[in-house]
């Protein structure tokens, strides 16, 4: 019966990443290739971590704070029609860009660089964006390094302080592929360079990105555990950005979410694409850690 719950939860949970290309499906083509983590990274352990459900939610909640961001957002993306299914593009650019070996890693940026094509207008206050300005790619970029790292910390495993900076810095990489700028170099910049920004402002679009997290179209069972998370995620946002998106933390939420995340973690282990990129890298792993794979 134990054995039956947990792969209920496990299908579930991954059911809703399988809304787009597996990432890493040919990763052993490319034996002795670290991409641009490697198994010593900061960013294998954090992102490998099941805190990331909670860091996804974090990030999305603080990119509508941008205007010109969420406009793009609103304006051209179908995240409304197709939400696993934007769900599991960004989840295979994460992990491909994490996790993958460099050409993997090159596919997904391309991926992302031809997604961005055309994206651009003006915003509700008059001002032009593009998808593909450096300053926008930044804000999307840094806010999702930032959110992870944040989920990690109040989820998962403490990191020293130059674990956070080494974790920042891995980041880096992936945002100087994407052209994105400025990527600031530590943990300590990076969340004042996110709570500092100057162009912060509620807009019809954050509006509209606000009440689809609130309650977004998932199957009941689902959308409790998402709830929990999200709650959790709210928590952890700082308090100037909660102003501009007008969120209020629930009482007891960081503590319901953390017990949700252990929970998952003893259930789900640990990402199987860590599992593989080691594999590909032919670095030691104790398999008890990852879970075992159909198949």
């Amino acid at each position: 019966m134990l054995d039956w719950a947990r792969a209920r939860v496990i299908d579930s949970i991954s059911g809703m990443f399988a809304h787009a290309e597996a990432p890493l499906v040919r990763t052993g083509d490319f034996p002795g290739d670290p991409g641009l983590c490697g198994p010593g990274s900061v960013s294998w352990r954090v992102i490998g971590d099941v805190s990331v459900f909670v860091g996804g939610i974090r990030a999305l909640l603080i990119q509508a704070a941008h205007p010109e961001v969420v406009a793009g957002v609103d304006e051209h993306s179908r995240y409304r029609d197709d939400p696993l299914g934007r769900l599991s593009r960004t989840s295979f650019y994460v992990t491909s860009a994490t996790y993958g070996a460099m050409p993997e890693v090159a596919e997904a940026i391309d991926l992302v660089r031809s997604a961005h094509r055309g994206v651009s207008g003006i915003s509700h206050r008059g001002r032009p964006y593009s998808a593909s300005t450096p300053e926008f790619a930044a804000w999307v970029h840094n806010t999702l390094t930032d959110s992870f790292l944040e989920a990690y910390q109040r989820f998962g495993g403490r990191l020293s302080t130059a674990e956070a900076d080494q974790f920042v810095a891995e980041q880096t990489r992936v945002g100087e592929m994407l052209d994105a700028s400025p990527l600031p170099a530590t943990a300590g910049g990076l969340r004042a360079w996110i709570t500092e920004h100057p162009a912060l402002a509620p807009s019809p679009g954050m509006a509209a990105a606000m009440r689809f997290l609130r309650s977004p179209p998932l199957p009941a069972a689902q959308r409790t555990g998402y709830q929990v998370l999200m709650n959790g995620a709210v928590s952890t946002v700082p308090r100037r950005l909660r102003a501009v998106l007008g969120l209020v933390p629930a009482p007891g939420a960081r503590a319901a979410s953390a017990a949700m995340v252990l929970g998952l973690r003893r259930i789900m282990k640990n990402s199987p694409a860590w599992q593989a990129a080691l594999e590909r890298c032919d670095a030691p792993y104790d398999p008890r850690l990852f879970r075992d794979q159909p198949g």
